[in-house]
Formats: structure tokens, C-alpha cells, sequence
């Protein structure tokens, strides 16, 4: 196994496929957090780790007033108990107290890896590629019993790690906090990495020193949120893309949360992940359990580029699933920007005549489609068929865009309910609501209590029936506004603070039902774009709305940002009109494809309405995007030049043998008279040689790494420049 429990050091030693996770047993009793980082593949735990007596005012453990939790790495912490710093959990017992000590009872180790039940989860296909340890620390005055579970793959440089609290005592227990993990690091100087942002700028990349003091990022919103992604990682102050330590901590869950670096007097670096703690509380009573998502750690020696391949594979193999996984996803054209709300049966057939000729495969019906929806004021929750627009219904109009050669999708908003629809007219107590207190409009919409069984039923049945009806074989499931008010009508009052975890659950609940129920459907999430754009919710649908904003320049920062955590195969990306609709910037055909086709690509305008040339550069476009579709959708990937750091960027796709690579360089804005540019590739192999877009010459990968590619001077004329560079070994 790549965990044992190495009995003469009291230590479990976990093996991932280049990396060492060690945890200690002090005293018999505390978990301690030893080491993460480079393999150690015999290691002497005694000569690992270090302490020292600290300032008198530690409260201590013994006695002889020598330990403290203070000043030692704790591997699941608690306040209070002579460890001051951010807590991992926090429970409330009935007399009102706070404090709790958890000892080391016992611990299992088993082949594979078990699911949550609940909740989306890293998974294992066959026994013998991961092993799982579960170590069970137990408070005996109060029985609680906390397992902490540590999974290891053998071949990722990861450990994915969750915590369950259960009550087995004879009182009622109150959560006040429980997050998936805690780790402790003996130094702080590391910068720490964040993807920050806002609705049609989501997931740029942040990098700051850590400073003493706790440093954070979190949702409050009910969802993940275009504000900041679920992820965070600490960076040695030397790591580039391919140098340095990384460790990145990624949360499996769609909620609120909070990812938390505190560097205290010591300058030692605690990081903890989870549930966010803010309006959260559990009441845990005799015999029940909470179980906490996910995080998965990872570990590279070798810079950015390195985890964030790690997290791709990993993602991309074992967190998404179903048929779509590993499939080549279709190109699509999407009618939203091209009509809005404004479109009928006869001109959605005319668009996908049209998007057939062009070599598109796939029309997605946008909002609109339903109920009296001519704007978004009305009818969400009213899942019927508007027959103004489309007379024939959806399987008419399935059935005409399938004659033309093309799939047909459909756009759906599950979650949300119109003031004006007939369902909030029957069940005005369906939504999230606060009796007595103003119900808050976002896009004007209320928000579906998913708590509630009954609701989630209704959404199930509503939309199993509309996917029933009609061949529909693509699904964008859209949610469209940030929680307020949050409670819930069916729950009672020492309940009510549950209701954003339990909304959560109960989304899990719904998506888990439908994809299961529609296998043969490929389901993409959306939340304004990238507003829940996370991995809890790849677990049910494989790739998602990466951002509403399609303006090839600000999609460049969006998209290298994404990729830090996320696969292509995971980012949908499409051209849309110019100017563009989120920033008037008007840039070329051209550049627009280069930036969509890095991802799942597709189209976002009137096909209709189009010149000839740009029929033509569609065609072409598309026909260069399906010989690379599986490159860039399965390959590696590397990022070459940040859009953080300049006027240009680049990034690459390599096939698994390194016989095939795909180079994307845009150039934003042109500078007269500038200098010559080149840019080293990564990845290929050194000692094979490449043409270069089919041109006779053949090239080292040495020389294409260490030299580089010439940027063509024609390439500086203008502003909006790109060029796809294909290689191929010969």
C-alpha cells in the first residue's frame, strides 16, 4: 500500500506518486502534522520536524509546562485547548461551552476509496489505484468522534483529505465550525495564489506575500461565486511554472466557503479549507453525522505547471464522469446573443440550416423557450413550452434542427422562480425566504428552496418531463443571482442556519437524479457565466460556462486563470459578434477563434447575418478545430505567456506522446517599431524533431524549448494579433 503506520515512529507515512505526507502520533494522543512535500521514500520521522519552549504566555498541556499546542503542527485543530490559533472545527455543548479535546483511538487502511454520500467526490474505478487511511479521534467526555480521511493516488502527487463528525453521546451537539482539513507549515515565507474576480472577469490570478496574521478568501454569496474560486495555493517565493514548491488546496463543493492562510508569532503558516463558517451551523444530534466535502492537495516540486497538470488529470479522469468524460465535445452554436429573447420556430430552423453549412454541430435553444418568457421578469419555474414561438413544441423543432444534421440542447434556469410565474403564484413559501422580511430580486428572480424535498421532487419531475419529450442531447443549466435572505420555510428555528448547507446538498440532490436519470445528455453548468464555476459541480457536468464576458482580450485572462485548477475539456468557449456585447472591443475573426478554440469551442452570433468571408473563416475555422479538438480538449497543458504580466500570451496543448502539439500566441496590442520577439515551448520531447505548420523543416524539440519560435513581423501590425502554431514529429 502507499500508506502504512509505521509503529516504531508512531507516524503514518503516505505515499503519493512524487510526494511524502507524514503525520505523527505525539504523547499517544495529538495528531501532529510533520511533513508534505518531496518524495522521502524511507523516512527517519525523529530527525524530521522541529520544537522549541516558547513565551510564557502558551498555556500548556503537562504539567512541567513544556507542551503546547501552540507551537506544535496540528493536523485537525481545535481552540482553545492550548492551540490559539484558526480552528478546524468548533462545537457547542449543551451547557453552552466550547472546548473539546479529540484523542488518537484507532485507525483503519483500505484499497480504493469509499464516496461521500451527499456530496461530489473524487472517485476511484479500480481498487488498486489509490488507498484510503481513516484515523478516528475521539472526545470521550462528550462523545464526539471526529474521522479524518486521507486519500493517496499512485499516480498523482495528491491527497485528497475530509472530515466526519459524529455524536455518540447521549446530548445534542451545535456545529459552529467544520472545515475539510487543516495543515500546518514550519515557515511562512511563501506568496499565496488566488483566483479573484467579478461576473464577466472571474478567476484572475492574484499572488501576494503571505504577512503575518490570517489572510483568506471566501463566499457568502450561497454559491461559490464569481468573487473568488474555491482554490488557493502557497508558492515558494522562486516558483515560475516549472521551478519551485507549490501546494495547492482545492475544495470539492459549490457553497459557501472559506480557504485560510494564518502566519502567527512564529512565522509558521497554518492552511485550512471548508464549509465557510459564516451563517453556518449544524445540530448534530445522538447517532448522527456531518460529513464535510472534499479538499484535494497537491503537491509539485516543479512550479504552477506541474499541479495544475495534476489537478487536470485528476479532474478530468476522476471527478468527472459518465459519457462525456473522455468524449470530443461537440461544436456549437448558441442563439442568445444572436436573438436575446426575440426569436421564433422559423428562425431558430433558419439558424441551424445555416450553422450545418458551416460545420457546426450542435444548436443550443437559450433562454426564452418557455412559459410567457419574453424578458426576464416572468415564468422561471414554468417549465411548458411557449407555443407563440415554437407552435410545433420542442420536439418539432428537435426534430427539424436533427434533419439539418445537428443536435439540439436546451438552456434551462432549475433553481430560480419569477414572482410573476404560476408556480411562486401556488407556492409563494417555495423560495428561500425570512417570514415577515422583504423578499430581495436578483434579475428578478427568487431562488427555489432546495432544502425542501418537495421542491426538489417538482424540479425533478418538471424537467425529466420537458427532457422526455424531445431528442435533446445537451443541457446548459443556468443559475442566475447570490443568496439573500436565506431560510427556509420548512425547517424549525435552531435548524434555520443550516439552509445554505442544506440548499447545497439538495442541489446534489437534483443534479445527481437528472444526469442519472439522462445519461446520454451532456449537461454544462452556468452561473452567470462563472459564478459556480467549481469542482463540485463537475462531478454531475463535465465542462461549464466559462464567463459571460466572450471578448477574446478579457477572455485570454479568464481563461489562463481557469486553467491554474481546471481542464480544458472543462471551459466552454465561444465567438461571439463584435462589437462584442460585454466590452464594445471589436477584434477580429481570427482572434476571436484562436481564443475560443482553447476549450469546448462554439459560436455565439447570427449566422444568419453573415458576410461571406466570414462564412468562410467560420469553415475554416471549425475544420482546423476538429483536427484539434482532442488535443486540446485531452492534451497537456502548459502555459507559456501570462496575460498578467504583459502584452502577449501563450500556452500549449501536447498530445500523451509528445508526437503532436498545438501553440496558441496573441499579441493584444501592437507597439510601432517594437522589438523582434520570440518564446520558448515546453513540454515536447528534446531529442525528437518537429515541423512546424507543416513546413518542410524539421526542428529539435531541444531547439524549439531553448531557442523558441519567431514571431512573424507581419504578426505586429495591427492590434488583436494571434497565430496557432501546429507541430508534428517526424
Amino acid at each position: 500500500m502507499s500508506i502504512i503506520f509505521d509503529k516504531a515512529q508512531n507516524s503514518f507515512i503516505l505515499q503519493a506518486k512524487n510526494s511524502t505526507y507524514i503525520i505523527k502520533i505525539l504523547k499517544d494522543k495529538y495528531l501532529s502534522h510533520i511533513y508534505w512535500g518531496g518524495k522521502i521514500s524511507e523516512p527517519v520521522v525523529e530527525y524530521i520536524g522541529n520544537s522549541s519552549p516558547r513565551s510564557s504566555f502558551n498555556a500548556c498541556q503537562d504539567e512541567e509546562g513544556k507542551f503546547s499546542l501552540d507551537n506544535r503542527p496540528v493536523e485537525y485543530s481545535a481552540y482553545g485547548n492550548t492551540d490559539l490559533r484558526m480552528p478546524a472545527y468548533q462545537i457547542q455543548l449543551e451547557n453552552g461551552t466550547r472546548i473539546t479535546e479529540l484523542s488518537y483511538e484507532s485507525h483503519e487502511m483500505i484499497q480504493g476509496k469509499p464516496k461521500l454520500p451527499g456530496l461530489p467526490a473524487v472517485y476511484t474505478e479500480e481498487g488498486g489505484e489509490a488507498d484510503t487511511l481513516f484515523i478516528t479521534l475521539t472526545d470521550k467526555l462528550i462523545g464526539l468522534k471526529v474521522i479524518l480521511s486521507y486519500t493517496v493516488f499512485h499516480e498523482y502527487d495528491a491527497v485528497i483529505r475530509s472530515a466526519k463528525l459524529i455524536n455518540d453521546g447521549n446530548t445534542n451537539l451545535k456545529i459552529f465550525r467544520a472545515l475539510s482539513m487543516s495543515v500546518d507549515f514550519d515557515r511562512s515565507d511563501y506568496d499565496l495564489m488566488s483566483l479573484s474576480g467579478s461576473w464577466a472577469r472571474e478567476r484572475h490570478v492574484v499572488r501576494r506575500p503571505l504577512v503575518n496574521g490570517t489572510q483568506s478568501v471566501e463566499s457568502r454569496r450561497g454559491a461559490s461565486g464569481h468573487s473568488e474560486n474555491p482554490f488557493i495555493a502557497l508558492l515558494s517565493k522562486d516558483a515560475t511554472e516549472s521551478q519551485g514548491d507549490v501546494y495547492g488546496f482545492s475544495l470539492i463543493y459549490s457553497g459557501n466557503f472559506l480557504a485560510s492562510a494564518e502566519v502567527d508569532q512564529y512565522k509558521t503558516t497554518r492552511v485550512a479549507m471548508g464549509i465557510n463558517p459564516f451563517d453556518f451551523g449544524w445540530l448534530l444530534e445522538k447517532d448522527e453525522e456531518f460529513q464535510t466535502p472534499e479538499v484535494v492537495m497537491v503537491y509539485s516540486g516543479r512550479g504552477l505547471g506541474e499541479m495544475s497538470r495534476t489537478y487536470h488529470k485528476l479532474y478530468r479522469n476522476r471527478l468527472a464522469r459518465g459519457k462525456y468524460r473522455n468524449a470530443p465535445r461537440p461544436v456549437v452554436i448558441n442563439n442568445w446573443e444572436a436573438t436575446y429573447f426575440d426569436f421564433n420556430e422559423e428562425k431558430l430552423k433558419a439558424t441551424a440550416k445555416e450553422a450545418s453549412q458551416l460545420g457546426m454541430e450542435l444548436l443550443v435553444l437559450d433562454d426564452g423557450w418557455f412559459g410567457k418568457r419574453n424578458s426576464d421578469n416572468c415564468s422561471l419555474g414554468d417549465w411548458y413550452v411557449n407555443r407563440e414561438k415554437l407552435p410545433g413544441g420542442l420536439k418539432s423543432l428537435a426534430a427539424a434542427v436533427n434533419e439539418y444534421g445537428m443536435s439540439f440542447g436546451l438552456w434551462f434556469e432549475p433553481e430560480m422562480v419569477s414572482p410573476d410565474s404560476d408556480l411562486y403564484r401556488a407556492h409563494p413559501d417555495w423560495c428561500l425566504h425570512v417570514p415577515d422580511r422583504h423578499r430581495s430580486l436578483g434579475r428578478n428572480q427568487l431562488i427555489l428552496d432546495l432544502s425542501r424535498q418537495d421542491v426538489q421532487e417538482v424540479i425533478i419531475e418538471r424537467i425529466s418531463g420537458i427532457l422526455s419529450d424531445a431528442n435533446i442531447v445537451y443541457v446548459k443549466w443556468d443559475m442566475n443571482r447570490n443568496m439573500s435572505e436565506i431560510g427556509s420555510g420548512l425547517l424549525p428555528p435552531d435548524r434555520q442556519i443550516e439552509t445554505a448547507h442544506r440548499y447545497i446538498l439538495g442541489l446534489y440532490q437534483v443534479m445527481d437524479a437528472i444526469t442519472e436519470k439522462f445519461p446520454y445528455i451532456l449537461f454544462e453548468s452556468c452561473s452567470g457565466g462563472g459564478g459556480r464555476f467549481d469542482p463540485g459541480i463537475l462531478y454531475y457536468m463535465p465542462q461549464n460556462w466559462t464567463s459571460d464576458d466572450t471578448d477574446g482580450v478579457e477572455r485570454l485572462k479568464i481563461q489562463y486563470g481557469t486553467s491554474i485548477v481546471y481542464p480544458s475539456s472543462v471551459m466552454t468557449a465561444h465567438v461571439s459578434a463584435v462589437p462584442n456585447h460585454q466590452t464594445g472591443r471589436i477584434t477580429s475573426m481570427e482572434f476571436r477563434g484562436n481564443v475560443a478554440m482553447a476549450g469546448n469551442f462554439g459560436y455565439e452570433l447570427d449566422v444568419t447575418k453573415m458576410m461571406e468571408e466570414e462564412k468562410q473563416a467560420v469553415k475554416e475555422q471549425i475544420q482546423v478545430y476538429r483536427e484539434i479538438r482532442e488535443l486540446v480538449q485531452y492534451g497537456d497543458f502548459y502555459r507559456l505567456l501570462s496575460p498578467f504580466e504583459g502584452n502577449v500570451t501563450a500556452w500549449m496543448y501536447v498530445s500523451e506522446d509528445k508526437k503532436e502539439a498545438a501553440v496558441f500566441f496573441y499579441r493584444v496590442l501592437t507597439t510601432p517599431n517594437d522589438a523582434l520577439f520570440r518564446f520558448k515551448l515546453a513540454g515536447i520531447k528534446e531529442d525528437a524533431g518537429y515541423t512546424v505548420n507543416g513546413s518542410e523543416a524539421v526542428i529539435s524539440g531541444e531547439q524549439l524549448m531553448n531557442y523558441g519560435l519567431n514571431i512573424p513581423p507581419e504578426l505586429g501590425w495591427g492590434d488583436f494579433r494571434s497565430k496557432l502554431y501546429r507541430l508534428r514529429a517526424e
